[in-house]
């Protein structure tokens, strides 16, 4: 794209927030080279926001953290929020998190602290494009590559959207009617995904399968694990949360070798202190593996902020397996129901 275009056709970063990067589902198929999958740390509220605009799934957003940018729009644009409650505004006037809006060229969009969760996704109609790199548009900010610049968004950067879909047309064609008809700056769709679709809890609950190294460690080691909460420490970060509580010992010492971990892996260092393992995670890990997050409750743990408890409760493989496909279920459920209430069924 020429450079006089892209001034044009882009949105501008009038001040970065406190950490965001550009995300999509992550890098997947190179972890033996030791490289991390990565990715947004609430594929529910990413993959939601993505859908409300008529973006595929894995189409790169922003992940916005504990505060969010804000940003000149010097093209009109549909976006969606998804995720924390970062009270987005357009020209000082609030819309609403968990809907299409439509946004008018010469808007700002600005964000403030998060008032309940930790991160907030911001999706553009056609995604955020920015180079493939290894099959994935997400940040590794550790490495310095992906995303935008291979780090966060800084003041004066520029971002362009890509090619927004049909529905997303269809969408964006409403909205302006809409908002040319009110003479506003943006517009709003009047339905809305009920924010209980969001399964966010300050004090969590997050159930969990067993670990391949449960059995070594303490009767009274196992029973406090599922027993007590634990409190997220200031150390936590997306590669992983650092958990306060009852501190964990084995039955005796044990010696590993480094192997294989996943999102979601609760490995525990010599300390006795958990350490769930998240999506900047290494690939592999030499400590011993008490547990696994099950993937239906990752997204809870994402919008948690150090201060706020977990609570693991003790779940088998194969209800873990089932409470995610209920999941999948539901998203296609809301995906069928957004076009129907959008009228894009009838029109097709």
């Amino acid at each position: 794209m020429g450079a006089d275009r892209a001034m044009t056709m882009s949105i501008e970063v009038l001040s970065p927030g406190l950490y965001t990067t550009v995300q999509d589902l992550g890098r997947y198929g190179y972890q033996r080279h030791g490289v991390i999958v990565g990715g947004a740390m609430d594929t529910l509220a990413m993959r939601m926001a993505n859908m409300l605009v008529g973006n595929e799934p894995d189409a790169a957003v922003l992940e916005l953290t504990v505060k969010g940018p804000v940003l000149l729009f010097h093209q009109d644009a549909l976006l969606a929020v998804c995720g924390a409650d970062m009270q987005p505004a357009i020209d000082g006037v609030r819309i609403h998190s968990n809907r299409p809006v439509w946004v008018k060229k010469g808007s700002t969009l600005k964000f403030a602290h998060a008032k309940k969760g930790c991160r907030a996704y911001l999706a553009i109609a056609g995604g955020w494009e920015v180079p493939l790199v290894m099959g994935s548009r997400s940040t590794n900010v550790r490495a310095g590559f992906g995303g935008a610049w291979g780090r966060t968004l800084r003041e004066k950067d520029r971002l362009e959207p890509g090619k927004p879909s049909e529905l997303a047309l269809f969408f964006a064609e409403q909205l302006q009617a809409k908002s040319k008809a009110r003479n506003a700056g943006c517009g709003e769709m009047d339905w809305f995904v009920p924010q209980h679709v969001f399964p966010y809890q300050k004090d969590a609950v997050v159930r969990v399968m067993r670990g391949a190294e449960f059995g070594y460690f303490s009767e009274e080691s196992r029973r406090q694990f599922f027993a007590t909460p634990y409190q997220l420490a200031a150390q936590s970060d997306r590669m992983g949360y650092r958990l306060e509580g009852p501190q964990l010992a084995l039955e005796s010492p044990l010696e590993l070798i480094s192997a294989a971990v996943s999102t979601g892996t609760i490995q525990v260092p010599p300390n006795g202190q958990p350490i769930i393992l998240l999506a900047d995670r290494q690939t592999v890990g030499g400590y011993p593996k008490i547990g696994h997050v099950a993937t239906v409750d990752l997204p809870i743990l994402a919008q948690l902020r150090p201060g706020d408890s977990v609570q693991f409760q003790e779940v088998s493989l194969r209800k873990a397996q089932q409470a995610l496909y209920e999941q999948e279920t539901e998203l296609q459920q809301i995906k069928l129901g957004i076009q129907i209430n959008a009228g894009w069924r009838q029109s097709k």
